[in-house]
């Protein structure tokens, strides 16, 4: 999947693939067999898409990154470094999970869990007030870090092996105190107000947690409920594929596939994820 969504980008964008810098693969499982919980990790997945992609640059660096569900949006930051730098002018990101791999069929807080890839191409540009304008990331891992963990089935008998878990109450109680603090972190970090914001795109892991954090975004600023037009939503349809969420959402919004949403040029737009570690961030991105 991940090298379908990196062939996808490449035409897409129109980008010549040798021109690549860096191909950076967001992902925490690795690349799971269909008969078993069996996960290669070697090679990574980023050198197996740019095996796939028959890419010859030896200067172009694929590595991958394992950050929860926020990792996608981890890897366009570093990505952005890199570019910022001087190190690299064009970075291939891509977010790929098979949550259905490691989902236990006995627990019924897998039931959202998907699969998906999604790929972006940032470049260098000339333009100082567009891209990546202000980012913020927190790991909360005092009391938090196992909130999300692997283990057993709650069927034993029937299924053997480590599966993904959560505590979702004490999750959900997380995310809606801390994911908005973050993202007026990284509002006032840009000298921004949530009414600069056209569109905001989250880690889609739960609509009724999502529209939560929202409001409570909101009442930061002192109002009372949020705009609902400002998030769109694919979880009622797509699930929750973890890194895979917000690359693939961008990419519908901008190919017109979901007619209620657009993202134009000149638009100001924030990303946010929450998810294993525990991990949040979020950025201001300018298109």
């Amino acid at each position: 999947m991940g090298a379908a969504a990196a062939v996808d980008v490449l035409q897409s964008s129109g980008a010549d693939k040798e021109t690549l810098d860096y191909i950076i693969v967001a992902h925490n499982f690795g690349d799971i067999s269909m008969n078993g919980q069996h996960s290669e990790l070697v090679p990574s997945i980023a050198s197996r898409i740019k095996y796939l992609l028959q890419i010859n640059n030896p200067d172009c660096i694929a590595y991958d990154l394992p950050f929860g569900c926020p990792g996608w949006l981890q890897a366009l930051i570093q990505a952005d470094y890199y570019i910022r730098s001087g190190d690299a002018r064009h970075c291939m990101v891509i977010g790929t999970e098979t949550l259905s791999r490691v989902i236990d069929a006995h627990d019924r807080d897998s039931m959202l869990y998907g699969d998906g890839s999604g790929a972006v191409i940032i470049s260098a540009g000339s333009h100082n007030n567009k891209g990546l304008l202000a980012h913020k990331t927190r790991t909360f891992a005092s009391n938090e870090a196992m909130f999300l963990n692997m283990g057993p089935s709650f069927d034993p008998q029937s299924c053997n092996g480590l599966f993904l878990k959560m505590n979702g109450r004490k999750l959900y109680e997380f995310a809606l105190t801390q994911v908005p603090a973050v993202i007026k972190m990284v509002l006032d970090k840009a000298g921004m107000h949530i009414s600069d914001i056209q569109k905001v795109l989250i880690h889609q892991a739960n609509e009724k947690m999502d529209e939560a954090i929202l409001d409570r975004l909101f009442q930061l600023y002192g109002y009372n409920s949020a705009d609902s037009e400002l998030m769109p939503m694919t979880i009622s349809w797509l699930g929750n594929s973890s890194v895979a969420t917000i690359p693939t959402l961008l990419d519908l919004i901008r190919k017109g596939k979901m007619p209620a949403h657009h993202i134009e040029d000149g638009m100001t737009v924030v990303f946010a994820s929450v998810g294993a570690g525990m991990n949040i961030n979020a950025a201001v991105y300018r298109f």
